[in-house]
């Protein structure tokens, strides 16, 4: 019996104590809700300002990176341009020296078919060094196989050599490193008719 009297009495105390706590936490909840309201407007427009900001650097920093890409692609190109127009710049200037060497060959006003064949022949011994540093190989294929990706076979004649045989060179062929600049004009054997 002590029990239950204890436990009215503690409802009633919890009653009139707990209206009092509804209806002041009430009114402050709503006081803080203001507060809490007007703290959070704040809050929320600095991250605004603040994710702006950021936004504004990283669009910045994309149309720099933009431009700088642009300038590295029209250097690229410039690059390019200036390779091929100029790729045979190094070639040409080695070329000059076989030029000059014909130009003094045909200054000479009194010479000998000797000393003229002479200077052909130091003449075409500068072109041959100059193609060497450049690799560029002659294609020289007589008594070699027919190879149609470097020969370009003229005619065919009669020959005791295997079919397919290259029996005469009209014309040399040259390559460029593994490239045929221009392919061997040859003559090629074929069988005997009987």
């Amino acid at each position: 019996m002590q029990e239950s009297h204890n436990q009215e009495s503690i409802e009633e105390q919890k009653l009139p104590g707990a209206d009092d706590v509804l209806t002041t936490g009430y009114s402050d909840t709503a006081g803080h809700t203001e507060n809490a309201g007007e703290e959070v407007v704040p809050d929320l427009e600095q991250q605004l300002k603040e994710a702006e900001i950021r936004a504004a650097e990283h669009h910045d920093a994309w149309l720099r990176a933009r431009a700088e890409n642009e300038n590295i692609r029209k250097r690229a190109q410039t690059d390019i341009a200036s390779a091929h127009k100029y790729a045979i710049d190094n070639f040409a200037t080695q070329l000059l020296a076989v030029m000059d060497s014909l130009d003094a060959a045909l200054a000479v006003e009194n010479c000998t078919v000797e000393s003229l064949k002479d200077g052909v022949e130091l003449t075409r011994k500068q072109l041959v060094a100059v193609f060497e540093k450049f690799n560029i190989g002659i294609i020289n294929p007589q008594g070699e196989k027919f190879d149609p990706h470097q020969h370009e076979a003229m005619c065919t004649v009669e020959s005791d050599l295997p079919p397919n045989t290259v029996t005469q060179v009209m014309q040399k062929g040259y390559a460029l490193h593994d490239r045929v600049i221009r392919p061997a004009m040859v003559a090629v054997s074929k069988a005997k008719s009987t």
